[in-house]
């Protein structure tokens, strides 16, 4: 099993500042490699994972740092019903490698587990949804989601066999380049990502303190296209009409950054991070 290793940490850490005595909401705890990282900076964290396995992490890292840490078992999407305004929001977005580690989990096709798929545990696994969709919708699941050649051929074959292991799904996609991108497409679909990420990054602008930074850290196109528009959309939207002598956006873009050439050599898995950021400017 792969080190988990945080990715794009130091720019993420860069780009707060000095946080002794903030508060930083961590939307996507996993190993929790940000959340001590946020601490032991001298933050206050609180830190969202609906992955049940986390859960020893969390209660060790409340042991260690005690009030200074508050763990929520939910999805990161329940930021909207935190009360209260915050000094930063971070997201570490897409699966973790213990995810893709654990064959029981059934996120990766690199060990033979159930077809599972599920962050939280809870809910339709990938096996039980695509028993569910007509192959219409299994099709539009792998074009949207994973950009998929010959999505609808693909898709009849997934529904016509029902695989029950990662293995009988990989072992029926012909084509290897298209292995990855169906099994990005079932997860997402299972864990209905983009709908979490649309409705925590709709979220985070009145749980932000004036002056306080959103930063993202995206792993796919879809995501990352997702959170770069959304920030455009607040980076350029006119000032408060209440108050009409203010020019400026609510929000102000950071520099886009992804992985050097030297954290790339230590962890491969970072290739296709990119990190953005915003800051609240009123």
């Amino acid at each position: 099993m792969m080190k988990h290793i945080p990715v794009l940490l130091n720019d993420v850490m860069a780009a707060l500042g000095d946080i002794r005595g903030r508060t930083v909401v961590d939307c996507t705890f996993g190993a929790g490699g940000y959340s001590r990282a946020f601490l032991d900076a001298g933050a206050n964290v609180v830190a969202f994972d609906r992955d049940p396995n986390v859960r020893a992490d969390a209660d060790a890292m409340r042991a260690e740092f005690g009030d200074r840490f508050t763990f929520v078992p939910r999805p990161f999407s329940a930021l909207a019903e935190l009360p209260g305004t915050f000094d930063a929001i971070v997201f570490d977005l897409g699966i973790s490698s213990m995810q893709i580690d654990i064959p029981d989990r059934g996120f990766s096709f690199r060990g033979d587990g159930p077809l599972d798929m599920r962050m939280s545990g809870a809910g339709t696994s990938a096996a039980e949804l695509i028993e569910q969709l007509s192959v219409a919708d299994l099709a539009r699941i792998l074009r949207d989601y994973g950009d998929v050649s010959r999505a609808g051929v693909i898709a009849r074959a997934i529904k016509d066999a029902a695989p029950k292991t990662t293995f009988a799904l990989r072992d029926l996609i012909h084509n290897p380049r298209d292995v990855a991108p169906v099994f990005q497409a079932l997860r997402i679909a299972v864990n209905d990502e983009m709908g979490e990420v649309t409705r925590a990054l709709a979220a985070v602008p009145d749980h932000l303190h004036a002056g306080g930074m959103c930063i993202c850290v995206t792993f796919h196109s879809l995501e990352d296209r997702l959170v770069k528009n959304t920030f455009r959309d607040w980076t350029s939207a006119p000032g408060d009409p209440r108050m009409p002598t203010v020019a400026s956006a609510p929000f102000i873009a950071m520099r886009a950054v992804t992985p050097s050439d030297a954290e790339l050599a230590d962890n491969p898995r970072a290739r296709s991070a990119h990190m953005r950021g915003v800051i609240k400017s009123y």
